[in-house]
């Protein structure tokens, strides 16, 4: 059986455009809003690709079978990660400053990457821990990178970066934290062990239950927000508002704020929050 090609399948029909909104909405609390169509039929031809599919009708009656595990596979292709290392600097110097104290309160740190994408936050995190605080010796720190999209987690697990990937990263902390491809592998980084004793990494849907309690002293959760809508992004902040200690801190994207229908945070640097009740 042929399969169609991409010119072959047309425009994404508003009808099919409604159907996987709905769907991306109810599984994810991501908002899908019109002007996002042609993404959404970018990312959707892909997969029409990969599975060897002749129409949209298709793919939604795939996604109609509750046993064809697409709907992970959906998430993973409309998603959009953008991330690199130490992105959005401010926050990891407020890190950097924070870790000492949190130190000498006790030998327990505990900080979230929710939405970690690639790694590279996580990672970034990581390296601030190690140069703020050495080996962590008598400290137990360990931070949680969880995302939706399992296909990213796997590479942010791996570890693995290009030239390009670590361009941001000072010749120091190049020489510190990674190993440096050789033969086949020439052109890659790989993270050190004493990084990868630092990060567990999980896959997590923000909108079904956490598996974890808390409470966090930190929790980055930075350009995600832009995704929900108003509704959801209150109740997402009010969830990490409840896992963080007192006096934790919740640090957003550039372009993400608190509104009024949350309390008990209250802003101490751009886009950093501390919880205050």
């Amino acid at each position: 059986m042929a399969v169609a090609s991409p010119a072959d399948f047309g425009p994404l029909p508003a009808s099919a455009f409604a159907r996987i909104r709905r769907l991306v909405r109810d599984t994810a609390g991501i908002e899908l809003p019109e002007s996002k169509r042609l993404l959404c039929q970018t990312r959707l031809l892909r997969r029409l690709r990969a599975l060897q599919l002749r129409s949209y009708d298709d793919y939604l009656a795939l996604l109609d079978d509750p046993d064809a595990g697409e709907h992970g596979e959906l998430i993973n292709a409309i998603t959009t990660n953008v991330t690199s290392f130490f992105r959005e600097a401010h926050h990891f110097e407020l890190l950097a400053r924070l870790l000492p104290e949190l130190a000498s309160r006790g030998p327990r740190i505990r900080i979230w990457s929710a939405g970690c994408s690639s790694g590279e936050e996580p990672w970034s995190i990581a390296m601030t821990i190690r140069d703020a605080l050495g080996a962590c010796d008598g400290i137990d720190v360990k931070v949680l990178a969880t995302d939706i999209d399992t296909e990213v987690l796997a590479r942010a697990t791996a570890g693995v970066y290009t030239d390009d990937h670590v361009e941001p990263l000072s010749p120091d902390k190049l020489r510190t934290y990674f190993a440096r491809g050789v033969g086949p592998n020439a052109g890659s980084w790989r993270v050190r062990d004493e990084l990868r004793g630092l990060v567990t990494f999980k896959q997590l849907n923000l909108f079904e239950r956490w598996p974890m309690r808390g409470p966090f002293d930190l929790v980055f959760c930075r350009n995600v927000l832009i995704y929900f809508d108003a509704d959801n992004k209150v109740q997402l902040i009010s969830r990490f508002r409840d896992v963080l200690a007192p006096g934790a801190h919740l640090m957003l994207g550039h372009s993400e704020s608190i509104t009024g229908a949350v309390t008990g945070l209250r802003l101490v640097g751009r886009t950093a929050y501390r919880r205050v009740s």
